[in-house]
């Protein structure tokens, strides 16, 4: 893939991880309950263990991953491999997903640390205020469908759709992954990624009608499942479901 890359950086107030991950715990208070009809918000992390502004990150996503009403993916992107670390769960397939956002929203290059909201709203991912408002903002048509597991897999119901939408399968694994880094600009730090996706495949294409999807091969022990309804590439997210 080609194209420009770049991080965001920040000024030398940067917060600690913990400071981020408290900030946000306080910006967004404690739920109990699950996720509506739609499913849980999407909040999608892209970053990499070799960019220095990433460990802020990866904690205010870690501070959120248990939250029903949010599913918080980790997306590890290729473009810092050259830079002196690889990252150990980095996928061409993540930056190729980084770089349809960009394409859709107008951009002409990919950063991190970035968030996506639902498909559509980007912070910086480090930014533990302009993190929880975009979550705080974030809210889906009332025409979302529902997804519902069945024997073989997933169905989507009958819903709203202008174009004809994607259905995502993410497998993530949930646990806390402490990651030593040895050289690059994170060298000599370990640092801890929860909900790390390890495969993003689209099993379908809705397009309004209730439709039902197969899921062919179990998830490796220890990872989870979630379905993402996103109209085309890089669009919004119409429904989202863990499995």
């Amino acid at each position: 893939m080609t194209g420009v890359s770049a991080r965001i950086v920040l000024g030398a107030g940067l917060a600690s991880g913990l400071a981020a991950t408290l900030a946000l715990a306080s910006l967004l208070p404690a739920t109990a309950n699950a996720a509506g009809a739609a499913g849980p918000t999407v909040v999608e992390l892209f970053e990499s263990q070799g960019c220095s502004s990433c460990p802020p990150a990866n904690a205010n996503l870690n501070a959120i991953a248990d939250r029903p009403d949010i599913l918080a993916l980790n997306f590890a992107v290729t473009y810092w491999d050259n830079l002196g670390w690889k990252d150990t769960f980095a996928q061409p397939t993540f930056t190729a997903r980084q770089w349809d956002y960009a394409r859709a929203a107008g951009r002409g290059q990919v950063a991190t640390p970035q968030v996506i909201i639902d498909g559509h709203d980007t912070v910086v991912g480090n930014d533990a205020h302009q993190l929880a408002a975009a979550i705080r903002a974030s809210h889906r048509a009332a025409s979302a469908p529902a997804i519902v597991r069945n024997a073989g897999g997933v169905t989507v119901a009958e819903g709203s759709v202008a174009t004809p939408a994607t259905v995502w399968l993410v497998r993530y694994d949930p646990r806390t992954q402490l990651v030593p880094i040895r050289v690059g600009e994170n060298g000599g730090r370990t640092l801890p990624h929860r909900n790390v996706v390890r495969s993003l495949v689209a099993i379908g294409t809705w397009t309004g009608r209730a439709q039902s999807y197969r899921i062919a091969q179990p998830a490796e022990p220890g990872l989870r499942e979630a379905i993402l309804v996103q109209a085309g590439k890089g669009g919004r997210i119409l429904a989202a479901q863990r499995l």
